[in-house]
């Protein structure tokens, strides 16, 4: 999920890949190499495309205006109360479409789902997880997953990290946030 945006970190190479003992072993620190700071790393979401006007174009046209932002399609199709259908509507008050029950009136909101992670570096390596599920099945990944009702951030993370790569790690700090509006999601890493 978050490969494509960090292909690029000098960080985070497929020979990187760092072997950890089982948790039983001592503490990880997750810190940077004092040697080789990191690169701030950029979302590339909703950011419009310019495009340079060519020597044969008329240099005074107006930039192209970006795509229309894509109507959202809610998936909540039954009331979870009452099991009755739903239907896409603007509630009063309110200014974007909702699923709203077509029996008991109740309005469903859609929340983004938050995603959780550490960039683990041991010995001037860095932890990458092998992906066994789709999406993205056989990519290389941080480890990370969803949190979880009742954890911090920080918390989620950790748990999540000694799951997919039995790796017990101490945080640190948070290391980056990417807003993933596209597919409904929020990434937070440590480091």
């Amino acid at each position: 999920m978050l490969l494509p945006l960090l292909r690029s970190h000098p960080l985070l190479h497929l020979h990187h890949a760092a072997r950890l003992s089982p948790p039983s072993a001592p503490r990880l620190l997750l810190r940077r190499a004092a040697r080789s700071p990191l690169p701030p790393l950029r979302a590339r979401a909703n950011q419009p495309t310019r495009m340079a006007a060519s020597s044969g174009s008329n240099a005074n046209s107006p930039a192209p205006s970006p795509p229309p932002p894509v109507a959202h399609k809610s998936k909540i199709r039954f009331c979870p109360s009452c099991g009755s259908p739903t239907k896409m509507a603007i509630p009063d008050g309110d200014e974007k479409m909702r699923a709203i029950c077509s029996s008991c009136g109740r309005v469903h909101y859609e929340n983004p789902k938050m995603v959780v992670g550490c960039l683990v570096e041991h010995d001037n390596k860095v932890l990458l997880c092998r992906r066994k599920i789709e999406p993205a099945y056989g990519l290389w990944t941080l480890p990370a997953g969803y949190l979880e009702v009742g954890e911090s951030t920080a918390e989620g993370a950790a748990r999540e990290t000694l799951e997919e790569a039995c790796a017990d790690v101490e945080i640190i700090s948070p290391f980056a946030q990417l807003d993933i509006p596209l597919i409904g999601q929020v990434a937070v890493d440590f480091k």
